[in-house]
């Protein structure tokens, strides 16, 4: 099933650059160069906190730390990994969940372009843009976990030169009711650049 999805995304790209779509891949040094980009990366703990049962009572449930979706968070003490390793396996392995961070500044040629953002999580990922992530019942693409390896693609609004956005990854190690006995990494991590 693996290969069938590369597959499936290795044809979408070839067909994208053949209708004149730049592809800048952020696993490597000069595509985050292009972008001033710098990869960032932290593990997440699951922890205890207070809750509400449905008839007002008091409970306790669970919360995730850090919380790195805001645009602002301060990631300056993670670890900044390097592009060429976003395929290597992080994480604690088993059940278990991540953060990627990266900011990207929109370069002099983007002026009038449309710009989308890909990855891949294996397992399961969301997108956060700029402390955002859009949803709606029964949305199929874009930000959301979208089932097991399977690409997120989103767009990023108002491309205008030397605007940054700010991309968290929440990496979800997964099936999670089926203990996995693998870790968390990206592939096929790039951005498209298209008329």
């Amino acid at each position: 099933m693996r290969r069938v999805l590369t597959a499936c995304v290795v044809l979408l790209v070839s067909i994208a650059i053949a209708r004149g779509a730049e592809k800048i891949d952020l696993a490597t040094k000069d595509g985050v160069a292009k972008v001033k980009g710098e990869w960032r990366y932290a593990n997440v703990k699951i922890i205890e906190v207070p809750g509400r049962n449905p008839d007002g009572s008091a409970n306790t449930t669970y919360s995730i730390e850090p919380r790195a979706q805001a645009p602002d968070f301060d990631d300056s003490k993670w670890g900044v990994i390097d592009p060429t390793t976003l395929r290597a396996a992080r994480s604690t392995g088993q059940v278990c969940f991540c953060w990627y961070r990266i900011r990207i500044t929109a370069p002099p040629e983007w002026k009038g372009k449309k710009v989308a953002f890909y990855t891949t999580v294996d397992d399961y990922g969301e997108v956060w843009v700029d402390g955002k992530l859009p949803f709606q019942v029964g949305q199929l693409n874009g930000n959301l976990v979208r089932g097991h390896n399977v690409p997120n693609r989103v767009e990023f609004p108002d491309v205008q030169p030397g605007k940054t956005w700010s991309i968290a990854i929440f990496g979800i190690n997964g099936p999670i009711s089926a203990v996995p006995s693998n870790w968390i990494f990206l592939t096929n991590t790039y951005l498209e650049i298209s008329e």
